[in-house]
C-alpha cells in the first residue's frame, strides 16, 4: 500500500511545473528521499540554487497537489536542498571546481558596476552559495575597498595563493598584492597573464559561482576572460540615460560577438538624477532578461566607501532588497541557461 502512495503522490507532485524552466519537478527530478508516516508525506526538493525566491511557490502548489488529491495525505513535510547545476564548458579548460563564472560589465566607467558585482556576490554568498569573486580590474582596483579588506595580504599555500574571504565570499585582487599609492602600469598581455592567474593560482576550493568584476569598455581584460575561460554568462551595468545605454550596447555586443550569453541588464542608480527606465527599455529592445532596478541611494554609496555593501549594512532598504531580487534573478538565469544548454539533464546527473 504505501508503495502505492508513493506512487500517487509522485504522480501528483509531476504536476507541478518549475516556474523557470517550465518542466515538472518530478522529471527535473528535484523530488528526492520521499517517505510516509501516518497522514503525513515527507520529501526534499533540491532547488537549482540556495538564492530560489519560489520556495512558497513550490510550498503552495506541492499542496495543492497532493493534499486532497491522494487518499490518506493530509500534510506534507518539505525539506530544502539546492546543487546549483554545472556550466559543462568549464570541464576540461579549467582545472578550478567551478559550477559557473558570471561576468559583470559595462560599456563605460562610472555606473556603478564594481558596486553591483560586491552586493551581488555577497547577496549570493548570504543564500548560501559557495561565492569568489575576482576583481579583473587590474589596473584600478576596488573591490577590497568596497568589501573592507583593503589591508589584506594573501598567504601562499601548497604554492597557491590562499582568497581573502569578506562576508562569505572568497575574493582576489591586485588591491591585495600593491601599494595602494603606487599606479600600476601594464600592457596587454601582462593584464591577461594576471587575469590568467587569478583563476589558476589561488586556492579556491569548490564554488557554485565565481563573479568577475570587469574593467569597464570592451578592450584587453574582456577579450582575455572571454576567449581564455569558459564564461556561463555576462551581465552588463548600465544607468538609465541615453549615453550610458549607447556604451552598453557595445558592450552587449561584444559579448554576442564573443558568443558569451548575455544574461541580463541591471540599471543602475535609478531615480529623479539620471532618470528611470531606460535599462529595462534596453533589455525589452535587445530581447534580453532584465534583471533588476537598483535605486540611487545615499546608503550604497557609504556601503562602498566603508566597506560593508548594502545588501549587508542596510538589507531592508531599497536598494538592499533590490541587490537581494538581482541575486535571485541571476541566479535563475544561471540555472536556465545552464539546463537549456545540457537539453534539461536531470539534476541528479549534472555533477
Amino acid at each position: 500500500m504505501s508503495d502505492d502512495i508513493k506512487q500517487q503522490i509522485m504522480a501528483a507532485l509531476s504536476t507541478v511545473i518549475e516556474p523557470e524552466l517550465h518542466q515538472d519537478i518530478v522529471s527535473l527530478n528535484m523530488v528526492r528521499d520521499l517517505t510516509i508516516e501516518g497522514n503525513t508525506a515527507r520529501f526534499t526538493i533540491v532547488l537549482t540554487t540556495p538564492a530560489c525566491p519560489l520556495k512558497n511557490v513550490f510550498l503552495e502548489r506541492c499542496n495543492a497537489a497532493v493534499i486532497g488529491k491522494v487518499p490518506g495525505i493530509e500534510r506534507l513535510d518539505i525539506r530544502w536542498d539546492a546543487q546549483v547545476p554545472t556550466d559543462r564548458k568549464i570541464h576540461g579548460r579549467l582545472d578550478v571546481p567551478m559550477r559557473s563564472i558570471i561576468a559583470v560589465a559595462s560599456g563605460k566607467g562610472g555606473v556603478g558596476k564594481s558596486t553591483v558585482a560586491t552586493n551581488l556576490a555577497v547577496a549570493l554568498a548570504d543564500a548560501g552559495a559557495r561565492v569568489g569573486l575576482i576583481d579583473a580590474d587590474i589596473l584600478n582596483p576596488n573591490i577590497p575597498m568596497m568589501l573592507g579588506v583593503g589591508s589584506a595580504r594573501p598567504r601562499v599555500m601548497n604554492n597557491k595563493m590562499v582568497p581573502i574571504e569578506a562576508y562569505g565570499v572568497k575574493t582576489m585582487s591586485t588591491g591585495y598584492l600593491i601599494d595602494p599609492n603606487k599606479p600600476m602600469i601594464m600592457r596587454g598581455p601582462m593584464l591577461h597573464g594576471a587575469i590568467r592567474q587569478f583563476f589558476t593560482d589561488v586556492e579556491w576550493g569548490t564554488l557554485d559561482y565565481m563573479i568577475v568584476d570587469l574593467p569597464p569598455g570592451t578592450g584587453d581584460a574582456p577579450l582575455s576572460l572571454a576567449q581564455s575561460f569558459p564564461l556561463t554568462g555576462a551581465i552588463v551595468v548600465t544607468q538609465p540615460q541615453d549615453v550610458a545605454l549607447s556604451d552598453a550596447i557595445r558592450s552587449i555586443a561584444m559579448f554576442e560577438t564573443l558568443n558569451v550569453p548575455v544574461l541580463g541588464i541591471v540599471e543602475n542608480m535609478a531615480g529623479d538624477f539620471f532618470g528611470e527606465g531606460g535599462g529595462e527599455r534596453l533589455a525589452q529592445e535587445r530581447n534580453l532578461a532584465f534583471l533588476g532596478r537598483i535605486p540611487l541611494e545615499a546608503e550604497v554609496r557609504k556601503g562602498g566607501d566603508y566597506g560593508r555593501p548594502a545588501v549587508v549594512a542596510s538589507p531592508e532598504s531599497p536598494a538592499g532588497r533590490a541587490f537581494r531580487q538581482l541575486a535571485e534573478a541571476t541566479a535563475a538565469r544561471v540555472s536556465v541557461v545552464l539546463l537549456q544548454d545540457a537539453d534539461v539533464i536531470p539534476l541528479n546527473i549534472i555533477g
